[in-house]
């Protein structure tokens, strides 16, 4: 991966986390008030000069944070934060913690086979993209940064290097919901995140090399290994009891 692919090359991560932000903080100040609609997906791809899909992926984050609800056939409006349900953060972690768990079982076949569709069909633009959003998610671990969305971009340039857009279209529709937010923590220590962080980023780079080196039974297999032990250590959670607030990545 030479430098200027490294200089021109911006994270879609980076991308989602900049517009989601922005619109949280224009919520938050007041500028959009509740029951008030936001402008419309056209408009705030022009306003914010990003794609249609970093617009949806800004709106996800909204929405799963409770701060916009997407009404069919009229738009997005702000909610009210005190109309919002409340959890005790055990209920919700139990139940954010179960989500992530079915996720990740339907997400396993079909990345598993999208890691051995990259190996054999990825461009040397798509290959260089992957690398890329490798580098991106040790970036942000280094930064001390959530990596939910520079994981996402990591996922979402394998399926596309498959070049069957149903892959990248699967991904897309689901958004950020498909990169777990439980923390997989054996204590509350921002040193065990960090090493956490760390073994999804070498798990990560086990099914790159695979693809850039062609090997399809090998990439699917680190593929496979990577969601089945995320899959485990869900499970092993839930079992323990031993979970505590997500941390968006």
């Amino acid at each position: 991966m030479g430098t200027q692919a490294k200089d021109r090359v911006r994270s879609a991560g980076t991308l989602v986390s900049r517009v989601s932000e922005a619109l949280r903080q224009s919520i938050l100040n007041g500028e959009y008030v509740p029951g008030e609609k936001l402008p419309s997906e056209a408009q705030l791809t022009e306003a914010h000069g990003v794609s249609r899909t970093v617009v949806r992926e800004a709106v996800a984050a909204l929405r799963y944070d409770g701060l916009v609800e997407a009404r069919q056939g009229a738009g997005v409006f702000v909610l009210d934060p005190s109309s919002r349900p409340s959890f005790s953060p055990r209920h919700t972690d139990r139940a954010r913690l179960s989500s992530d768990l079915e996720i990740l079982e339907i997400r396993t076949p079909v990345e598993v086979e999208a890691a051995g569709l990259a190996a054999l069909r990825r461009s040397p633009a798509q290959e260089e993209a992957i690398f890329d959003c490798h580098a991106g998610v040790l970036a942000c671990i280094e930064a001390n940064r959530p990596i939910r969305e520079a994981d996402f971009a990591l996922h979402q340039a394998i399926a596309e290097a498959t070049n069957n857009p149903l892959f990248g279209q699967f991904l897309q529709a689901q958004g950020t919901a498909v990169i777990p937010q439980s923390r997989i923590l054996s204590d509350s220590s921002d040193e065990a995140e960090t090493a956490y962080r760390r073994l999804i980023h070498k798990e990560h780079e086990v099914i790159v090399l695979a693809i850039s080196n062609g090997d399809e039974e090998a990439a699917r297999n680190a593929m496979r290994d990577h969601l089945k032990g995320s899959q485990v250590r869900h499970r092993k959670l839930l079992r323990d009891g031993r979970f505590r607030s997500p941390a968006n990545d």
